[in-house]
């Protein structure tokens, strides 16, 4: 997910800001353009720990990575919702100590005891983003789109975009119909498939890597899309609005988590908890432009609240987050390729 498609290049190990006399290490792996260097340094500066950075491309190639050599020599990595949910079922990660996370106080709670973790036993959320609706509104009428559903009025045809994700694009049809995003019945899915096929009059193309310019470049006026990238947007085109669609929508957490094989475990918890101070969130938010969990960091952010990348904690409160669907994956994407096959 957005969350997790990012238009961001794979990259091998990074050494960052690593002065000589770092005597110890922390293996970490993470989204690329997802934190920055001078936290990176910082931390080093601290501790004295060497930060082993390396980054990825997508939850798909974290999962291989670690599925494939379980003593891979990573200590902290960060999949989102639902890898998180399929990797502690999986017995990939260890269960967390939180007498040892002394920040963890710091994070929202609505964020957290969620169905992909409850209790948070196995993660702690790093950032977190959502799935609504982006719209011209140089050419449409914002308040004309309040649901899904709405996506679907013949007036938009060959005017949407829909991310270019299969769970987030059924997630749309099947909250629609009544049901749960992470729905695991085969005729529900069935069902959101020809809602879909319902849709298809109206869909320009399926985008989500570049989904940013084609909103600010106006070759799209309406469709699916973060946040983050609305935010962004709106910089450089002060018509493009978000909208978080009634009943419910979908946000995605990137959650640092530990392997079960870290080789180095204290080193580990030093990261995530430096990570968790308040004003080292502050700095990766303004860093990156993605939010974060950390309510005090948030409280610290006056250039960010109240905006699109900070809702109220009503609207937070509509969000659902995506778990794993188990083998009923293969179902999605039986029905996402003949959607986009056959229209």
């Amino acid at each position: 997910m957005k969350w997790l498609h990012r238009s961001l290049c794979f990259c091998t190990i990074i050494l960052c800001c690593i002065p000589v006399f770092a005597s110890e290490v922390v293996n970490v792996y993470n989204w690329s353009n997802y934190i920055s260097n001078e936290v990176l340094a910082q931390f080093t500066r601290e501790t004295k720990i060497k930060i082993n950075y390396s980054t990825y491309d997508s939850n798909e190639t974290l999962y291989s990575k670690l599925k494939t050599n379980s003593h891979s020599g990573y200590d902290v990595i960060v999949p989102s919702t639902y890898f998180v949910d399929r990797m502690r079922q999986e017995g990939m990660l260890q269960k967390l100590d939180k007498k040892k996370l002394s920040e963890f106080k710091q994070l929202n709670p609505i964020l957290l005891n969620q169905s992909y973790d409850p209790g948070n036993q196995y993660s702690v959320p790093y950032f977190w983003s959502a799935t609504g609706i982006a719209i011209n509104t140089h050419y449409l009428v914002k308040n004309s789109i309040k649901f899904w559903n709405d996506l679907w009025q013949p007036q938009y045809r060959s005017k949407l975009l829909l991310l270019d994700d299969v769970r987030e694009v059924f997630s749309i049809a099947l909250i629609s119909l009544g049901y749960s995003p992470n729905d695991r019945d085969p005729d529900h899915i069935k069902q959101a498939y020809l809602k879909l096929k319902k849709l298809m009059p109206n869909v320009k193309l399926f985008n989500s890597d570049a989904a940013k310019a084609l909103y600010v470049d106006e070759d799209v006026l309406l469709g699916m899309a973060w946040n983050g990238d609305v935010y962004k947007a709106q910089k450089e085109n002060p018509a493009i609005q978000f909208i978080y669609p009634q009943p419910y929508y979908i946000i995605a957490i990137d959650s640092m988590v530990i392997p079960k094989y870290a080789p180095h475990l204290k080193n580990a918890y030093r990261f995530i908890n430096f990570i968790l101070r308040p004003d080292i969130a502050k700095k990766l938010s303004l860093a990156t432009g993605y939010a974060s969990p950390n309510q005090t960091a948030v409280t610290q952010l006056p250039q960010l609240r109240h905006t699109i990348v900070y809702p109220d904690t009503k609207t937070v409160r509509r969000a659902r987050v995506q778990t794993d669907v188990g083998t009923l994956i293969q179902v999605y994407e039986h029905y996402w390729e003949l959607l986009k096959i056959t229209g």
